[in-house]
């Protein structure tokens, strides 16, 4: 690949991030002795490459952070770009998970770089108790290395909520495009939201959902926010989740319809109706109710029952899947069957696996 050929890569990548996209968080499939399992990590791209998702966010939580220790970080970031190169038929924006101290998070982006990714979600979980300005200074040396994505994770699953004035700082950050929501909390949600309009940085940060109690009212509403004189509208304009790692055709499709539906002044109440219906999928998925101890096993649990999987194995022996979760999934599987892709992924399934 020429540098040139790169460069129109990497503005393509960052138009389809501007523009919002569907963007699974990446699971890692494994076998029964917890190794990479490389065939059906492949066939995982393919089936979301195929579902019509506009990136891979790879090395993020869904993927698990155990893969730098087990050495497998520069493997799954290798597997996902050549799957993105030479299945799809069409640019693919490529997001890599960074975490650490700047050392490490300044070192996984510019494997990501070399890898053929095109942005980073900063993961700052590791500076959890820091000085917000220290926190700012870690974001912005990332920032000068590759473009960012910001994520605002919640502190049950190991992140933490930052002020107003943190986001409202990291929104003016240059290297900055996109924010990950995921406060799971309609006010450090609206927080973020006002920082970067406070910031005049709404044209160049493009605002994901991570809310996974909140997916599709996040896509339907705007906000107005009063900003000197005038109100300034945005939108939060894709997801960056791991809830869609599965179902994922369905969650494209979904997608296209709000993103059109939003455009209207008036929304059917049968996309609303299903803001509480995708939430009550997650719930189980996502093992809300154990305060999210099994949301990557709930995930692989689905796929296996598709087949893209062979178990529900994670790295940490010891993360499996809660009491009561699998009978959950199957009940919201029986409840919401428009919200699932089983026929899709049955009719593709052995041609990602070969």
């Amino acid at each position: 690949m020429t540098l040139q050929q790169s460069d129109s890569a990497a503005e393509a990548a960052r138009q389809i991030i501007a523009r919002g996209a569907v963007i699974p968080a990446h699971p890692l499939a494994l076998t029964a002795d917890r190794r990479i399992d490389e065939r059906r990590q492949r066939a995982l791209s393919r089936y979301y490459l195929d579902a019509g998702v506009g990136g891979l966010a790879v090395g993020v939580h869904t993927t698990q952070f155990g893969i730098r220790a087990a050495g497998l970080f520069p493997d799954v970031l290798r597997l996902a770009a050549e799957e993105a190169a030479t299945w799809a038929d069409r640019p693919v924006a490529l997001v890599a998970g960074v975490i650490g101290d700047t050392r490490q998070a300044v070192a996984e982006a510019e494997l990501a770089l070399s890898t053929g990714y095109h942005a980073v979600l900063l993961n700052i979980a590791s500076w959890r108790g820091a000085n917000e300005a220290d926190i700012l200074a870690h974001c912005r040396a990332v920032a000068e290395v590759v473009p960012v994505i910001g994520f605002a994770l919640l502190p049950e699953v190991g992140g933490m909520h930052l002020s107003y004035d943190f986001w409202r700082g990291f929104a003016e950050i240059e290297g900055v495009i996109a924010i990950k929501m995921a406060p799971f909390n309609r006010y450090r949600t609206i927080d973020i939201v006002r920082a970067v309009v406070d910031a005049r940085a709404e044209d160049r940060i493009a605002l994901y959902t991570g809310n996974d109690d909140h997916i599709v009212l996040d896509l339907l509403q705007p906000f107005a926010i009063r900003r000197d004189d005038e109100t300034v509208t945005v939108r939060i304009v894709g997801g960056l989740l791991g809830h869609w790692s599965v179902w994922t055709r369905r969650a494209a499709e979904l997608f296209d319809e709000l993103r059109t539906t939003a455009r209207d002044d008036s929304v059917p109440s049968r996309l609303l109706a299903l803001d509480s219906q995708v939430t009550d999928a997650n719930r189980a998925v996502y093992d809300a109710v154990h305060d999210f101890a099994g949301c990557i096993p709930g995930v692989h649990e689905v796929l296996r029952r598709q087949g893209l999987l062979e178990g529900v194995w994670c790295l940490d022996e010891n993360e499996t899947l809660s009491p009561g979760q699998a009978d959950d999934i199957t009940r919201v599987q029986a409840s919401y069957p428009h919200l699932t892709d089983d026929d899709f992924v049955a009719a593709h399934r052995d041609a990602w696996l070969t």
